[in-house]
């Protein structure tokens, strides 16, 4: 119950609550409404920044959701031409994380990371068709234990300003895994090969746990 109430705090987090008390210290002082502005914006911080633990299926049959948030794309599409991959076709599902949602990312299978690019651009609203290509975005080529290329591409949004890779090229990763979060409201794109997907645009989906595609 306390893990649920007071969940773990991802790395990333901590230079922000301790900037968040200073702030409501200081708040504090001038004014009791403006003490308790900076109370709720610690406790903001706290949770936007939590890690809490998922229960993973650990069946290579599946993918999990490598993000919190709003299924908003289920589509099929060429892959990344960042990656040379234009001019082959994915299955491909974009998951929003708007700020009330926890923004650590997931594998969302067992495999190796063969190439992490990361990919300077600008801070459109990352709901929007544009932001695949134009925001600031960071890919990771995953190849999971059937051979498939799996794509996850971690993508900045209108009010995030950095994109925290965890993860290592020929990192051998679990289902399930850690690779990275991205700071505020922000956007996760998974483009994936022989897999059927099993959710629909509106449907919310949980990192780790959710399953996404179904061999």
């Amino acid at each position: 119950m306390i893990s649920k109430i007071f969940p773990k705090l991802h790395s990333e987090g901590y230079k922000f609550i301790v900037i968040a008390i200073v702030l409501t210290i200081i708040l504090y002082s001038l004014s009791n409404f403006l003490g308790l502005i900076g109370l709720v914006l610690s406790v903001w911080v706290y949770y936007f920044f939590r890690d809490p633990e998922r229960v993973i299926i650990k069946d290579d049959n599946y993918l999990v959701s490598p993000a919190d948030g709003e299924v908003i794309k289920v589509e099929e599409v060429n892959g990344p031409k960042e990656l040379n991959l234009e001019n082959k076709r994915f299955n491909k599902i974009s998951i929003f994380m708007n700020v009330f949602d926890c923004h650590v990312n997931r594998t969302p299978c067992k495999g190796q990371i063969e190439e992490i690019l990361y990919k300077p651009g600008k801070f459109f609203n990352a709901s929007l068709d544009k932001a695949s290509e134009d925001n600031e975005r960071n890919y990771y080529k995953i190849k999971d234990v059937h051979g498939n290329e799996i794509i996850i591409v971690q993508i900045a949004g209108l009010i995030a300003r950095r994109i925290v890779c965890e993860s290592n090229k020929n990192q051998e990763l679990a289902q399930g895994e850690r690779i990275g979060m991205i700071r505020f409201g922000s956007r996760a794109d998974i483009y994936y090969e022989n897999y059927q997907p099993l959710v629909k645009i509106g449907q919310r989906a949980i990192s780790g746990e959710t399953l996404l595609a179904k061999k």
